[in-house]
């Protein structure tokens, strides 16, 4: 299974490739902030998938 940090570093290399328009460190920004909203819960396994979801989301709309 996959880290979380090395999880969250492929997150932000999949949507560096689909949101091209967007420097790297805006993505970067997007990503940290949704793991901060994610990042006190108690389940882990799950956390990259959504806030890759969520970073999506706020990027597709910027």
């Amino acid at each position: 299974m996959t880290k979380e940090p090395e999880a969250l570093m492929a997150v932000i290399d999949r949507l560096a490739e689909r949101f091209p328009h967007h420097q790297r460190s805006v993505i970067e920004d997007v990503v940290a902030e949704e793991h901060g909203l994610l990042d006190d819960g108690p389940v882990r396994d799950y956390v990259p998938l959504l806030v890759e979801r969520a970073a999506k989301l706020r990027l597709a709309h910027q």
